[in-house]
């Protein structure tokens, strides 16, 4: 066995030890993954331990590369394109001379991989933590093979392992998918050029993102959805009113499952049949359409990347989707092995990720083990018209045969809604007691107006008085909140359609 000195670090008065053993390199602390992972690596390090890192991408994971960064760097463009837009609807003439697309997307793209850039730069630098640029997969309990580059073959064990590798966009069984040339989020977020005519098949988030953003600049858009709603996951009411508005804008083709795609010389035609969710879900009786355009996204969900890992080689369970299984302190099943972000399922976000990387820091290096908390755990669409939400959605309290309450409150009954011609509500879920339960927003800027709500949810009592006998400023857009709290609910659950007043 043989002992290699890593060099000490400022401020730290002691030295982390790296073992090589039998051919193998053993470290205290391995994470497989660069994105929230790295945070808990880092305190790690920071605790002495000696750290390796696998990541066989650019570094800074998901959200960074293909995600949540560069859509909505992209994305706040297209806000900026349609605020000139509608300028006159202000009595403001203001014209689009020139529209610079692809120094939009390169400035994007560069960006991003300055910053990805930079966090490779600042590992190979590190003197507490090394990095290996390849693939990883489980060889044995805590012990992975790497391929590919410069340490192809190579074996890494730990004391400790933090499955942190994320998802990939998920293909969905349409015959003829791979014969044609298909985007996903990844290649849709580097187009230098605006499709003339995009068909988007899904109806999340991703597809919700994504067509505002080309549709913004000039592309004709067509949205299957096997739903009848798009964002599916959102409040029944606000995935109503966001569907209607994106069919105002958009060819929308809602309650349809794409069954084959097709591809000439340039033009791509997808071919989609009626679909129901009623009774378990499939095929219902109707015409089958055609779309064709000449750029097709597949936006149709993610799947994690267990399956490139080999995790039944390490004893870590999976659901039947492929999700890491974890218990409520982010354990796998796997002795010494813990799981983080989207491979674990619970949320694909990235503020769960690290949510679920503070947790995993207080449970791995803490005096005592505490469950994470997702009781209260936002989520936002940058589309337009905004969505966001927290807590359980009205759909989810009737399926769990809940009694609650709800009342919405709409935008242009606001001084300030009014002044922006905005269009939306806030609709607030809570018990007969006053805790609230849920909150879900369509509207300009809901992003930032879910967090008094969260903050209420997480910090405070937890009821409606918690926003109601707040000072909202006069005459904010918050007060669209305030206000929403601050009515007569409707009773859901059990005695729906009675009126009970909670003011």
């Amino acid at each position: 066995m043989e002992f290699v000195r890593v060099p000490e670090h400022p401020g730290l008065g002691f030295i982390a030890l790296r073992v090589v053993s039998g051919g193998m390199e053993e470290y205290d602390f391995l994470v497989i993954g660069s994105g929230s992972g790295l945070d808990v690596a880092n305190v790690a390090a920071n605790q002495g331990q000696s750290v390796a890192v696998v990541e066989k991408g650019r570094l800074g994971g998901t959200c960074l590369n293909r995600g949540c960064i560069p859509s909505k760097k992209l994305l706040y463009h297209a806000d900026v394109m349609e605020t000139i837009e509608r300028a006159g609807e202000f009595n403001i003439d203001a014209t689009v001379n020139d529209v610079q697309f692809a120094d939009i997307v390169r400035e994007v793209t560069e960006d991003v991989h300055g910053s990805s850039d930079a966090i490779r730069r600042g590992l190979h630098s590190s003197d507490r933590i090394d990095l290996y640029e390849a693939e990883g997969r489980f060889v044995d309990e805590r012990t992975i093979e790497l391929d590919g580059g410069s340490h192809d073959g190579e074996r890494l064990g730990a004391d400790t392992v933090l499955v942190a590798a994320g998802t990939r966009p998920a293909i969905p069984p349409i015959d003829g998918i791979e014969t044609v040339d298909f985007l996903t989020s990844t290649e849709a977020l580097q187009l230098e050029s605006p499709p003339d005519h995009l068909v988007i098949v899904g109806g999340g988030y991703i597809a919700a993102e994504l067509g505002q953003f080309f549709g913004t600049f000039g592309s004709d858009v067509s949205i299957i959805s096997r739903r009848p709603n798009l964002l599916p996951e959102a409040d029944e009411d606000v995935a109503a009113e966001f569907t209607e508005r994106y069919a105002d804008r958009f060819d929308v083709y809602s309650g349809y499952e794409a069954t084959a795609v097709l591809q000439g010389e340039d033009p791509i035609t997808v071919e989609a049949r009626p679909y129901t969710y009623d009774d378990g879900g499939g095929p219902r009786p109707g015409d089958t359409i055609s779309v064709t355009g000449d750029e097709l996204l597949v936006a149709t969900g993610r799947v994690p990347n267990t399956d490139t890992l080999n995790v039944a080689a390490a004893g870590i369970e999976t659901d039947r989707d492929g999700f890491v299984q974890t218990d409520e302190y982010l354990r796998t099943t796997a002795d010494g092995v813990w799981a983080l972000g989207d491979i674990v399922g619970e949320y694909l976000l990235k503020h769960n990720a690290n949510h679920e990387a503070q947790a995993v820091m207080r449970n791995l290096f803490g005096e005592d083990l505490e469950p994470v908390d997702y009781t209260a755990m936002p989520f936002a669409v940058f589309a337009s018209p905004e969505v966001a939400g927290v807590g359980l959605t009205e759909q989810e309290l009737r399926a769990a045969d809940r009694e609650y309450a709800k009342q919405t409150y709409r935008y242009e009954e606001t001084a300030r809604g009014s002044a922006m011609h905005a269009e939306g509500f806030v609709k607030p879920l809570i018990d007969l007691e006053g805790e609230i339960l849920g909150c879900h927003i369509i509207g300009p800027d809901a992003s930032t107006l879910i967090e008094e709500v969260v903050v209420a949810m997480t910090a405070g009592s937890g009821t409606i008085s918690d926003i109601r006998e707040s000072v909202h400023i006069h005459p904010a857009l918050s007060e669209v909140v305030q206000r929403a709290f601050a009515g007569q609910f409707t009773r859901g659950g059990h005695e729906h359609g009675h009126d009970h007043d909670h003011s």
